[in-house]
């Protein structure tokens, strides 16, 4: 027999509140001290498994942040369990069980702004605009600081600004990237996410595939080394405005030609790429 749900203490609720303010300041470290020494006195709590889970996909374990939520489903908060289980299956690139939880989710609690951003992501990588497009609208009314809606740029306008962060790389990196084409695509394929396990995140801005050219390996397809893709919908959700986009293109396209180059953080400064 399952035993009766039993909610954390006020003490122990003001110690999770304090690992949210240590996850929001980035100090993921001492947040994981700090659960792991909550979750030692309350052992398989299953409001601190929701915890272990969040802590977990920010660490980037989205399936270490799975199994942390098996026995959760009894937590005080059934729209953040929905929510994070949609987002473990929305990191590991299963957009249809992903869609399913957000959904419960926002049925739930129907005011969940970051479950309808979610869905919006997740419905785009589903190939239904229309449904991303009322998921946006719909957290961006909830929570318009947090959600906006995505830019709305033309292709030309986008491809320019891309054009832009080509001609403005240093001269010797520029020789390298006569063979190497700078693609725009909407969104990351199945196939690019997957090349690695467990996969890329679908939020990927830029990604090289290929092999850099100071290295063959193994495995590389013989002919040109490759090419870097930038993702449109994905760089038009990061930003807020037109000047903003233009400094996460240029920098995207600097990080994804240091791949190019098989260059390292202090290699990237000498080049000009820092």
């Amino acid at each position: 027999m399952t035993a009766p749900y039993e909610t954390l203490n006020e003490t122990e609720w003001a110690e999770v509140d304090r690992i949210h303010e240590l996850m929001d300041e980035e100090e993921l470290e001492d947040a994981r001290r700090a659960l792991d020494e909550l979750m030692r006195r309350r052992p398989g709590h299953p409001d601190l498994r929701i915890e272990d889970a969040t802590l977990k996909l920010e660490e980037g374990e989205p399936q270490q942040a799975l199994a942390a939520l098996e026995g959760a489903e009894r937590s005080a908060d059934p729209a953040r369990f929905f929510y994070l289980r949609a987002a473990c299956h929305h990191e590991l690139s299963r957009f249809a069980e992903a869609e399913t939880d957000a959904q419960r989710s926002v049925a739930v609690h129907p005011g969940y702004a970051m479950a309808h951003d979610l869905l919006s992501r997740i419905r785009d990588h589903l190939g239904d605009a229309k449904g991303a497009a009322e998921a946006s609208e719909v957290a961006a009314e909830l929570d318009p600081e947090n959600f906006p809606e995505p830019l709305e740029v033309s292709d030309e306008a986008f491809d320019a600004l891309v054009e832009k962060a080509v001609r403005d790389l240093p001269a010797k990196v520029r020789e390298k990237l006569d063979e190497i084409p700078v693609l725009v695509q909407a969104l990351p394929s199945p196939e690019m996410l997957h090349e690695e396990s467990p996969p890329l995140t679908p939020d990927l801005l830029g990604l090289f595939v290929g092999r850099h050219i100071f290295a063959q390996l193994p495995s590389a397809l013989p002919g040109a080394p490759g090419a870097i893709f930038l993702f449109r919908k994905n760089l038009l959700r990061a930003c807020e405005d037109m000047e903003e986009l233009a400094r996460e293109v240029r920098i995207t396209v600097q990080h994804e030609v240091g791949h190019l180059l098989g260059l390292d953080e202090d290699e990237l400064e000498d080049w000009g790429l820092a």
